[in-house]
């Protein structure tokens, strides 16, 4: 009679195994864009490419991309005003063919070739213009849809290539924003591990601790960023790299996602193309972390040092506006378990949202 089939006398076997994906080459600093041509021959990427990206962000950094990758390359554009299924659709069958894609921008440019590409089985390369949020380096693609904003699987970027000096000259405002969204992981970890106590969510010590290392860094270098400061960009596009492979090595965007990101859904429901994500991000953390019960001054001081908005007036919407989206946060993406999916109260929202403008 053989063993095997009796597991009690089988050797225990460690099994299990993770498949991480990040940017193999990450470039940042002054006049980084002069080394993309040398990015691609690194990689070995191909002899055609495909740049997308949005009107602004071809003329800030697109032209001269092209014009480089122009040299070894054969190079078609793809003009991204927005983003939607059938946008990237459209850039799918623009890219048919391509040996890999480029993605230029703030944002929207970047998720779509992240998609395209992805769909595709093709690498990309991530050209940031603007330091707004940690898409730019995140295996995560934020899609708007009817029902609100849906958070789709992607692949990495192979490589980032973030200008300091392009990237310095963008609107302060975007900077801010990307802050605020990095900001905003202090509470996204807190609600991760809130899940893993109450209802079991696995959860990984390794990306917890990268994530809020990155927040951290940030909190204690406020004074640095500033308006047109390259330094001040260089220190934001570090965190933003550091918050994308939190996401990668937890295999989900849960170290820089949580109560605050739904928070923000609900608001581009609520009041669609008014605030950026990352600054709703923000508010909606200074509200979860006074309920989570940590420091929520700390965060709203960091908020206004770098610029950010820290309450609804600050976003452009109104308060009731904010008390709605509090109370609707529940219903965006239920299997995440968060702070606010613990049956937060209308009279409460309404105290949360006043006490934003509380000295």
């Amino acid at each position: 009679m053989s063993a095997d089939s009796i597991k009690v006398l089988k050797n225990p076997q460690f099994d299990k195994s993770k498949w991480l994906q990040m940017p193999r080459d990450v470039l940042i600093g002054h006049d980084v864009i002069e080394q993309l041509p040398k990015v691609c021959q690194d990689l070995h990427l191909g002899k055609s490419a495909l740049i997308i990206a949005g009107e602004s962000t071809m003329k800030a950094a697109g032209g001269h991309a092209k014009e480089l990758l122009e040299e070894n390359c054969d190079v078609q554009t793809f003009y991204a005003k927005s983003i939607s299924p059938q946008i990237i659709k459209d850039a799918e069958q623009a890219a048919e063919g391509m040996d890999f894609l480029v993605g230029v921008g703030g944002g929207k440019a970047i998720d779509i070739a992240k998609i395209a590409s992805y769909n595709l089985e093709r690498q990309f390369i991530s050209v940031p213009t603007a330091a707004s949020h940690d898409g730019i380096a995140s295996s995560r693609a934020s899609v708007p849809m009817k029902e609100g904003s849906v958070s789709l699987d992607a692949h990495p970027p192979i490589a980032i290539v973030a200008d300091t000096e392009i990237i310095a000259k963008a609107p302060h405002k975007l900077m801010a924003s990307g802050c605020a969204d990095i900001i905003s992981n202090y509470t996204a970890i807190l609600d991760w591990e809130l899940s893993h106590r109450i209802k079991g969510e696995p959860i990984s010590e390794y990306a917890i601790a990268l994530s809020k290392m990155t927040a951290e860094i940030l909190v204690k270098n406020s004074n640095l960023i500033y308006p047109g400061s390259e330094e001040g960009a260089w220190l934001v596009i570090k965190a933003l790299v550091s918050s994308g492979v939190a996401m990668s090595i937890a295999g989900s965007s849960r170290p820089a996602s949580g109560g605050e990101h739904k928070f923000s859904h609900a608001l581009d429901m609520l009041s669609p193309n008014i605030g950026l994500h990352g600054e709703q991000c923000g508010v909606g953390s200074i509200m979860t972390m006074y309920l989570h019960g940590g420091n929520w001054r700390e965060i709203r001081k960091s908020l206004k040092d770098i610029g950010a908005p820290t309450t609804p007036k600050g976003l452009g919407i109104d308060d009731n506006t904010a008390v709605e989206a509090l109370l609707m946060a529940k219903k965006i993406r239920p299997e995440r378990f968060t702070i606010l999916d613990m049956g937060l109260e209308r009279e409460c929202a309404e105290k949360l949202v006043k006490m934003l403008y509380t000295e």
